[in-house]
């Protein structure tokens, strides 16, 4: 167990999540252990016995997620007054799986128990964010880097709106000015150079695996990929070969289903919820390699819309009657999976004759014609611009 929890730990702070000494992680195997002492692990062992969970996480972000968290936590407090506060992201990845995330005034036992038993995280304005996980601590650090995600993107989607209604705050203007700073040197990792990704078209399944864990792994280096919510797949031999869902981008190793495409196996019963919109998204666009991300500039920039009269506003995620474009590339609602507007049927026709497609609130899929080169180059770059133009529109 104190193996599984340093890991996490180390990939919290290669994911820039968190400063290497912030996170207090505790996990039960035989024994609770923790990754270190502190004087908060007596009150955090009565929060894992209140909940019956196997690990629990409590840490402060590193920055640009602290002045962030934050700054939302208080804004939230002010807003419930006497009442129960909470910070509610539109993002699909938060409306799935988080719901919304409890915000509480004081580090207090019984209410992160109260919080954490009908929600995966709770936030502690100037202390820092605790979460779960009841089979191993890998649960606690997708929840912890979910919350993180969520936040970066409704902060920086409210800030664009304030903009524009000439209602910013100071306090808004000072966290900018941070997470711009903190994010000056994580948006283009490497000055902006892409990785050296295999060349295809792939010969054999084994090279195929390869180039998939290669792709994976990229995605989660460039932070075009937060958390495990991202897939890759590519098509060959009439198989198609995709990551499985819950896995982790940069560790894909053993975690790759092939999928026939005439349905002569049921290994796609264990491959990416999204198997269904690959498998349509290179019949429609001819193409062999599929990468799914979530940038978070394109997923902020997605739910940009000015139309407040819309009679559609509030279902924006899966019935927008608009066509809405950034640059050349589709934005189409879609819920996740394969019902009447699941992104299943949304994405792929907007995809055809394109190099990639965004989901409302989602994300972004690329695609490349015979490797994942094509499809990085794409994924890369409409983030890219989608950061510099979201910086154009705050008048930056």
């Amino acid at each position: 167990m104190r193996d599984l929890i340093e890991k996490y730990v180390s990939k919290m702070v290669r994911a820039g999540l968190a400063s290497a000494d912030a996170p207090l992680f505790g996990g039960v195997d035989a024994d609770l252990v923790w990754n270190r002492s502190d004087a908060r692990c007596a009150d955090l062992e009565a929060v894992i016995q209140g909940l019956s969970v196997n690990s629990l996480l409590f840490c402060r972000p590193a920055e640009p997620y602290a002045s962030i968290v934050e700054f939302l936590a208080r804004q939230a407090l002010d807003e419930a007054g006497d009442g129960p506060a909470a910070i509610q992201p539109q993002d699909c990845e938060t409306r799935t799986f988080l719901h919304d995330l409890p915000v509480i005034r004081e580090f207090s036992v019984p209410d992160i128990i109260q919080n954490l038993k009908r929600r995966k995280t709770v936030i502690i304005p100037g202390e820092g964010i605790v979460t779960w996980g009841t089979v191993s601590p890998e649960q606690a650090y997708i929840f912890f880097s979910s919350a993180c995600f969520a936040c970066f993107v409704k902060f920086f989607t409210q800030y664009l709106k304030d903009y524009r209604e000439a209602c910013l705050v100071p306090e808004q203007l000072v966290v900018f000015e941070k997470a711009m700073g903190a994010l000056n040197s994580v948006v283009q990792p490497r000055g902006g150079a892409l990785p050296d990704l295999m060349t295809g078209p792939f010969e054999n399944e084994e090279a195929v695996y390869a180039a998939i864990t290669q792709a994976g792994r990229a995605t989660v280096d460039y932070q075009l990929v937060d958390s495990f919510f991202g897939n890759v797949s590519y098509l060959y031999n009439n198989t198609l070969y995709i990551s499985q869902t819950t896995s982790s981008l940069e560790e894909l190793e053993g975690c790759i289903d092939p999928c026939p495409l005439d349905g002569s196996s049921c290994a796609a019963l264990t491959a990416s919820s999204e198997f269904t919109a690959h498998r349509e998204i290179l019949r429609r666009t001819g193409k062999r390699a599929v990468l799914h991300g979530h940038p978070k500039f394109t997923v902020i920039l997605s739910m940009d819309c000015d139309r407040l009269d819309c009679p559609m506003r509030g279902q924006c995620m899966v019935r927008c009657p608009e066509k809405r474009f950034i640059g050349d590339i589709p934005i189409v609602p879609g819920e996740v999976g394969t019902g009447p507007w699941g992104l299943a049927n949304t994405l792929p026709p907007a995809m055809e004759g394109r190099r990639g497609g965004i989901v409302y609130g989602h994300g972004l899929f690329t695609v490349g014609q015979e490797d994942f080169r094509e499809a990085f180059a794409n994924l890369f770059e409409i983030e890219t611009s989608c950061q510099a133009m979201y910086l154009k529109l705050v008048g930056c």
